[in-house]
């Protein structure tokens, strides 16, 4: 479906549109709109979305996007919104060939929105949210003044990736119980802190071997520590942080109304940070697809080429998310339709065999392609997987040396990019690390009431990213601005625990000795 386009572009949409229904994409009604350079500079400074709520980091966003435009520094040549119906926003000066490859692009992100399971949770009316958004901040600045309202808006942008993007696929929260079943568990655990340890002994040396002294002592610690266990506030390590915050901090009404909505965008946009490298490749693939098989004039060949060329290019030390995602989605296909997978392939060690593997057995009597092994894979994968687990369970050595996809840095002698790692295991580690959590750290709240002060202790579990120290402190900040008594924050650098903290006035970081009463202890 189309809106405000040329009749021309119009046309090629309703016939592109019926190319990817025959190549089995699956996608929400697609509305188009063409705007000019300064408004497509606008509608992406807002994310992508006519409407958001009033903060000068759009405006700053848009003087940015504007002036790259102006300059020749980048273009911005379609953007798409996850929504049912999704929207879809094209350039006017864009040439009809460039119109049309994104127009299969579009779709083919339609699909992937629609389709992909990290994206099933997601509010598929946000444009609508998102203009409700701006009208509720509206109304605060009108009673509470832009300056506090944009100050407010400010603090909670510090920490808006402090979110768990997998809480929405499971329960982190303890199930509700009735009262007797909490008499039980009660009972339950009355029982366990009485059955301490008693080591086997003949009856006349039991009174030596299990002396009541320690038997009585250990009876008072286990229960010294299930009654800490109860009175822990939280019960168990959050990784939503907004949440906890949510929920506990002092906030007045329109102060947690606004946190609300700053919590639920992050939500919204969690998936599109997860999957950016299969979405992006995923869309080229079709756009590809698509445009050399049906779409394409002789006339367009070579501007379609030259901009596609562009799209994909890249360089030593760049990962480009567009060339990575295409590239291992057609590897996969390839492997699926050769045979390349199994316990028996995974097995062969001779990197000769694994090459020539299953050259000449595509299927026969079936086009490769549409209900092929592999593109049934590819669909497959589109529906399952993030790029943490899609480069995880799909990155081969083969595919590595193929690509290139070695670890570069730049000479200091000559000044030239040259390979420093070729080990496909190192490889693969860092660009696990680089997708995992955004390449962010893990922050959890450990504490509500530290050492029963109200103190908030938060905790950064290492799996990979360091804390940058200008930024951990910054965010404190924010964070003790919410909570409105001293933050901590427990961290690892260069494998030294630093404790960080911030009471409303001054920061102070201080090396620590762990010890096993420290909250940190309880991941």
């Amino acid at each position: 479906m189309t809106s405000r386009l040329p009749t021309e572009i119009a046309e090629q949409a309703e016939i592109i549109a019926e190319h990817a229904r025959r190549e089995e994409l699956d996608f929400y009604p697609t509305l188009f709109e063409m705007l000019t350079s300064e408004q497509i500079s606008q509608v992406a400074a807002y994310g992508g979305f006519p409407q958001r709520y009033p903060h000068w980091r759009f405006g700053m966003e848009f003087e940015r996007l504007r002036k790259q435009h102006m300059y020749g520094l980048g273009r911005i040549y379609e953007m798409v919104i996850n929504n049912d119906p999704c929207y879809a926003y094209l350039l006017n000066d864009n040439m009809l060939v460039d119109h049309k490859t994104v127009i299969a692009h579009v779709y083919a992100h339609c699909d992937f929105f629609k389709n992909n399971h990290w994206f099933s949770r997601t509010n598929r009316k946000m444009i609508d949210e998102m203009a409700n958004h701006a009208t509720r901040v509206r109304r605060y600045i009108e009673r509470h003044g832009i300056e506090r309202v944009e100050q407010l808006i400010d603090t909670y942008l510090a920490f808006e990736n402090l979110i768990d993007p997998h809480s929405v696929f499971m329960a982190r929260e303890p199930k509700r119980i009735s009262k007797q079943q909490q008499k039980q568990e009660d009972k339950k655990e009355r029982d366990d802190v009485q059955e301490v340890t008693r080591y086997p002994a003949k009856s006349y040396m039991d009174r030596y071997i299990n002396p009541p002294e320690r038997m009585a002592s250990d009876r008072a610690a286990q229960q010294d520590v299930a009654d800490r266990a109860k009175v822990r506030f939280p019960a168990r390590p959050v990784r939503d942080v907004m949440l906890f915050l949510l929920q506990n901090a002092p906030l007045e009404d329109w102060e947690a109304d606004i946190l609300s909505m700053i919590r639920e965008e992050a939500y919204y946009f969690a998936p599109q940070g997860q999957t950016k490298i299969m979405n992006e490749g995923w869309a080229s693939y079709w756009h590809s697809t698509m445009m050399t098989n049906y779409i394409l004039t002789d006339g367009e060949l070579i501007d379609y080429c030259e901009h596609h060329s562009g799209t994909l290019a890249t360089s030593p030390g760049r990962l480009n998310p567009y060339k990575l995602g295409i590239e291992l989605l057609r590897d996969i296909e390839r492997r699926w339709n050769t045979g390349r997978y199994g316990p028996e392939y995974d097995a062969c060690d001779d990197m000769a065999e694994r090459r020539e593997w299953g050259k000449g057995t595509e299927p026969k009597g079936r086009v490769v392609g549409r209900g092929s092994p592999g593109r049934e894979k590819i669909f497959q994968v589109r529906a399952l997987y993030n790029d943490v687990t899609f480069l995880d369970e799909f990155l081969t050595p083969e595919f590595v040396d193929d690509q290139d996809l070695y670890h570069y840095r730049r000479d200091p002698n000559t000044g030239r990019m040259v390979v420093v790692e070729r080990d496909f295991n190192k490889i693969k580690q860092q660009l696990l690390f680089m997708l995992t959590n955004h390449a962010q750290p893990y922050i959890f709240v450990m504490d509500g009431n530290y050492r029963n002060r109200g103190e908030l202790y938060l905790a950064h579990r290492h799996n990979g990213p360091d804390i940058d120290i200008k930024y951990a402190v910054e965010t404190l900040k924010s964070i003790q601005r919410v909570w409105r008594r001293p933050v901590h924050l427990n961290a690892r650098i260069d494998d030294e625990p630093i404790l960080f903290s911030f009471d409303g006035e001054q920061s102070t970081q201080q090396h620590i000795d762990e010890r096993i009463d420290e909250p940190a202890h309880q991941f």
